[in-house]
């Protein structure tokens, strides 16, 4: 398959409706060139001024993915052959756009973390999204810098059975129009030609 697109079968809307957390993984270990496949789809994400910000790296060390698991106090990461721990360093956006640059590195990691999740969804992996942990441990089990932020840790592995997807928000519990918390819309004008 070229262009990077979704596989047969799997096309956008499925992999975000289908996508889901997952706390229990099976013990087969998956091929690591489709976890390297889901993290390229991180540098796909939109940048602020064209600064990457994102940095990943990738722990397949069974020690060092329970001591993860341990600084997050989530035991079942430890079940997982694969955890992906993203980062930020947002020192050059901060010095092109000022504080602002900090809110800006978070949100292209976010962009990025999509891309990863669908990503997972399209090789037909599974992944949890975790963002509690202590910051200080992770940074001293990977040798992260000081002034490197954690984003977020991903066990990665195959889902040990298909769980039923939960529930999401309905879309008119979040969308307002013209202002915060203006649920009717306006008939739009038609401008005919």
């Amino acid at each position: 398959m070229g262009g990077g697109g979704l596989a047969v079968g799997m096309n956008l809307n499925d992999a975000i409706k289908n996508r889901k957390s997952v706390k229990k993984f099976k013990s087969i270990k998956p091929d690591w060139r489709d976890v390297i496949e889901c993290i390229d789809s991180m540098r796909h994400a939109p940048t602020a001024g064209g600064i990457s910000t994102i940095k990943i790296i990738l722990v397949s060390d069974a020690k060092k993915i329970q001591k993860i698991a341990d600084a997050a106090q989530q035991d079942f990461i430890a079940q997982a052959n694969f955890v992906v721990v993203v980062c930020s360093d947002s020192s050059k956006t901060i010095s092109s756009y000022g504080e602002r640059g900090k809110k800006y590195a978070r949100q292209q990691a976010g962009a990025a973390i999509q891309n990863f999740l669908l990503k997972i969804e399209d090789k037909k992996l599974s992944t949890c999204w975790i963002g509690h942990f202590v910051d200080e441990q992770i940074k001293k089990i990977l040798e992260i810098p000081e002034n490197i932020d954690v984003e977020a840790v991903f066990p990665v592995g195959y889902e040990f059975r298909k769980e039923k997807i939960s529930a999401k928000v309905e879309l008119d519990r979040i969308l307002y129009f013209e202002k915060y918390g203006n649920k009717k819309m306006k008939n739009p004008k038609r401008i005919d030609s």
